[in-house]
């Protein structure tokens, strides 16, 4: 079974891109999308043999997420469940049979960090909602969680250590999912593994350096570990400023 998660940056302008033609080569099972920027009718998009699932932000062009599935869920949830953090779009739940699948389009600190109260605020009541759906059955989380965990995650830590996605609050947030029973899948399969990013800045030609960070993520719960086959982050597939990442569970 393949995962892939993509925050695509725009689906139209991605689209234009050649979204159509890595959806079909990548064949995956459940397609997962953040940063989606679209309002319901703005781009039917479906592919034969799929059912897809769309929350919207209330905000015109902004955050949004999206799962295409192969699978018929049990049960679908959009938002978490608190209506402070329930009006952008972020996250959609999947019940499987035997697993959630979450994707999620985590808030930026943005410049300044003058979103970083916020920020931890949704950390505590994300991993709060994703703790509860674990007692029920394992979890798959996926997406564009915003942080680079750990020095090797991003080209040039020093310089970032008090920047949106590298603060040490939200790096310790991370570490705290983590230890609650979950497992960053492409550390798990790579743990010293330097030089490999999920983002690159549109601006100082920063993915033809490769100053990237790796903050597009799947997680899982522990007792998923025996299940995992791998997990690669797809660098040479364009179209966004991020590229898609994948798991294989078997």
């Amino acid at each position: 079974m393949k995962l892939i998660s993509w925050n695509v940056n725009g689906l139209r302008a991605c689209e234009t891109k050649g979204f159509s033609e890595t959806f079909k080569l990548l064949d995956a099972d459940f397609f997962c999308l953040q940063e989606t920027k679209m309002q319901a009718g703005q781009l039917d998009l479906q592919f034969e043999g799929f059912n897809s699932y769309w929350n919207y932000a209330d905000k015109k062009g902004y955050s949004g997420t999206a799962i295409y599935t192969r699978h018929q869920p049990l049960s679908v949830s959009y938002g978490i469940g608190i209506d402070m953090h329930d009006h952008e779009g972020r996250v959609i739940t999947l019940e499987m049979e035997d697993f959630f699948l979450v994707t999620c389009y985590t808030p930026n600190s943005q410049d300044g960090l003058r979103r970083l109260d916020y920020r931890m605020q949704w950390e505590d009541d994300f991993r709060a909602y994703i703790k509860g759906l674990d007692q029920k059955k394992p979890v798959i989380v996926c997406g564009d969680l915003n942080v680079a965990h750990q020095e090797i995650d991003l080209k040039n830590p020093k310089t970032n250590r008090k920047n949106a996605g590298f603060t040490d609050e939200e790096r310790e947030k991370f570490s705290l999912f983590l230890k609650e029973g979950f497992i960053d899948t492409f550390r798990y399969f790579y743990p010293d593994q330097t030089d490999i990013y999920s983002w690159w800045s549109y601006r100082f030609h920063a993915r033809e350096k490769n100053a990237g960070w790796r903050i597009d993520y799947f997680v899982v719960s522990e007792r998923l570990q025996s299940r995992l086959v791998s997990a690669k982050i797809h660098t040479e597939i364009y179209g966004s400023d991020h590229c898609p990442v994948e798991i294989v569970l078997r």
